[in-house]
């Protein structure tokens, strides 16, 4: 178990379970940083006493550092505020919940720093995972997952020796819309798109759940994660979230990790890892689950999770440019400024229009990332 942490995107949904789950096991918090929801950031801050906050928007930096003005909390803001809480002197384990690709240098500075990752942003490994998974080899920190799905994974291989996997079968609950025809889609409404059937979560990737974008980043992020190629991995659709990812072995053998559909889960365990705690979550009773069913993805009228995989075979920069592009378009959808089938015609465009560049360094990377959401913003708002 890891001895304090530091929240990157503590007012989030993951931040916010990260903070019950570190309060119910006693561990300190070293350090929060949010956006700009500063009211719920102050209740953070007066509630777990970090040494240091930041605050990614500046103005909001401010205000929230004469609200604070009474407590010994050293306040910062932007980039230099998120790096500085990922390399804190005193934590061990930086929680990186933020959304979006911003997290990407405060995660390289972490694993520089030697820092245990408990990753939550699936950005950082979509936009720079060849870059990210050898900067953790060759500096020897600990990258855990936490989406639901990999840390399922994760535990599959507990214990397996090189080799030994054969194929991942990542799940998904298929979203709201699992079953409908994209014709039918075209009037979606964001919040008919958040309404997921299984998980609470932000609006952002409740979008991406709906599309079937984010079992497409997932896709990616597993393949950096467990250094397994595309045709590796099986996307296998199970609408009732019971089994969270399988492993098939060599031999035949499919191991899976079941539970109820509560992010608290993964996120206890990645800051225990390698114990376990008792945890305060709901268990799961065999005896009310009356079937547990499986089912192919729809890539004809999902195509975001078919454009992701298209693109972690083309490699490079295309996830990259793939993510920020569809994150630009969520976030104009969430606007009502953008249609929903749009969504994946944006980030489909911006991949054809921008291409791919191999073995990009992060300026590259970051370049790439500005060129797709330009892209989406200069084609795509009427």
């Amino acid at each position: 178990m890891v001895n304090a942490i530091s929240v990157l995107g503590s007012t989030g949904s993951i931040g916010r379970q990260t903070l019950a789950a570190a309060e119910h096991l006693g561990l300190p918090v070293a350090a929060l940083t949010a956006g700009r929801k500063i009211d719920l950031l102050e209740e953070q801050a007066r509630r777990f006493k970090p040494t240091f906050v930041a605050v990614y928007d500046e103005q909001a930096a401010k205000d929230f550092k004469i609200a604070v003005a009474d407590t010994p909390i050293r306040v910062a803001s932007g980039m230099e505020g998120l790096i500085e809480a990922a390399t804190l002197a005193g934590s061990d384990c930086v929680v990186t919940a933020v959304s979006g690709s911003v997290g990407l240098r405060p995660t390289l500075a972490a694993i520089d720093a030697k820092k245990r990752i408990a990753l939550a942003n699936k950005e950082t490994l979509v936009c720079a995972g060849e870059l990210v998974m050898r900067r953790a080899k060759e500096t020897g920190a600990e990258i855990v997952p936490v989406d639901s799905e990999h840390s399922a994974i994760f535990q599959c291989l507990m214990g397996r020796g090189e080799g030994e996997l054969k194929k991942i079968l990542l799940t998904g609950s298929g979203g709201p819309f699992r079953g409908k025809k994209r014709e039918d889609l075209e009037d979606v409404t964001p919040e008919q798109a958040v309404r997921h059937p299984n998980w609470s979560m932000g609006a952002k990737i409740s979008v991406d759940s709906s599309t079937l974008m984010n079992k497409g980043l997932e896709f990616i992020e597993a393949m950096h994660l467990f250094a397994v190629r595309p045709e590796d991995i099986q996307v296998v659709i199970h609408p009732q979230s019971v089994i969270h990812s399988m492993v098939e072995l060599v031999d035949g053998t499919v191991i899976a990790q079941l539970g109820v559909p509560d992010m608290g889960l993964p996120i206890q365990l990645a800051l225990t890892y390698p114990e376990r705690r008792a945890s305060m979550f709901e268990r799961l009773d065999f005896w009310k689950l009356r079937d547990l069913s499986f089912e192919e993805p729809d890539l004809e009228n999902m195509p975001c999770l078919r454009l992701a995989m298209d693109c972690a075979k083309t490699g490079g920069t295309a996830p990259c440019v793939m993510s920020a592009a569809n994150e630009t378009a969520v976030h104009l959808f969430l606007q009502h400024r953008l249609g929903y089938n749009r969504i994946y015609d944006a980030a489909a465009g911006a991949v054809a229009a921008l291409g791919a560049v191999q073995h990009a360094d992060l300026d590259t990377i970051l370049a790439c990332d500005e060129a797709a959401r330009a892209y989406v913003r200069e084609n795509f708002i009427a």
